[in-house]
């Protein structure tokens, strides 16, 4: 009885500190990934949906996660690396709401909106903040904690347990990762910047041919109406664009781009 109940005991200990390793990449990325990392989600919901995770990624990475037999020392380079492949990767899944929060920004801009229908202590657009939290719940109503999950799972082919990301991988991953972010943002932002872009032409060459016209005054209610005709129009659109690049980049979170 006593063999099985240190037999027992000795499997609880080993599985308890696997979940642990776990737990510092799972922690570290949830403090960042989209949805799940925002400041609106209190704490210990961030901490539940942590454990949950670990909960999931701890069976299928047990084969790939060898602890470390030293000291201190080693479980504290351990402990430090894990954060660091953690907050890589939330890092890199963050950019894609950046992305969506700067086209937001940059449609507002385009239509002069961008200080209008702000809403209090709130740093982005009115735009951008309706763009973000329809983006947010998309991807949530489209199984993304299934994706993280699998996305985590396939980190540690990636980036192995307990070894810090090779500089050299870090920098390309990084670079391509922020420019196929910005190529995104543009992408999204393109219907408003060209409208803008032709409100504005059309602007300059009315007040040529009739310079006594205030056509700032007469021109401005009709940019702002048709900044928000646009929006109703292509926000289906643009959100649909956008959940495709970010379910590809979940898919395969670890390819850079070329």
């Amino acid at each position: 009885m006593n063999d099985l109940a240190a037999l027992l005991v000795e499997l609880a200990r080993g599985q308890l500190l696997l979940a642990g390793l776990v737990f510092l990449r799972v922690g570290a990325a949830i403090a960042l990934l989209p949805a799940f990392g925002d400041r609106l989600v209190p704490a210990r919901i961030r901490l539940g949906l942590a454990l949950a995770l670990t909960a999931v990624v701890a069976p299928s990475v047990a084969s790939e996660i060898v602890a470390p037999d030293g000291g201190v020392g080693d479980y504290t380079l351990f402990l430090v690396a894990e954060t660091a492949n953690g907050l890589a990767l939330g890092i890199v899944l963050r950019l894609f709401i950046l992305a969506l929060e700067m086209a937001g920004g940059l449609a507002a801009q385009s239509g002069s909106l961008s200080q209008m229908f702000g809403t209090s202590g709130e740093p982005m657009p009115a735009m951008a903040h309706l763009l973000v939290m329809a983006g947010l719940a998309l991807a949530v109503l489209s199984g993304l904690h299934v994706q993280i999950a699998r996305a985590l799972i396939l980190s540690y082919a990636a980036l192995p347990a307990g070894q810090f990301p090779a500089a050299a991988l870090m920098r390309d991953w990084g670079v391509a990762q922020t420019g196929a972010a910005f190529a995104l943002t543009f992408s999204l932002a393109a219907p408003f910047v060209i409208a803008g872009l032709i409100y504005n032409v059309a602007l300059g060459l009315i007040n040529r041919a009739m310079p006594m016209l205030m056509v700032s005054f007469v021109g401005a209610p009709a940019l702002t109406a048709g900044t928000l005709i646009l929006l109703a129009v292509s926000t289906p659109l643009i959100l649909s664009a956008w959940q495709g690049a970010f379910a590809m980049h979940l898919a395969d979170p670890f390819t850079v781009p070329r």
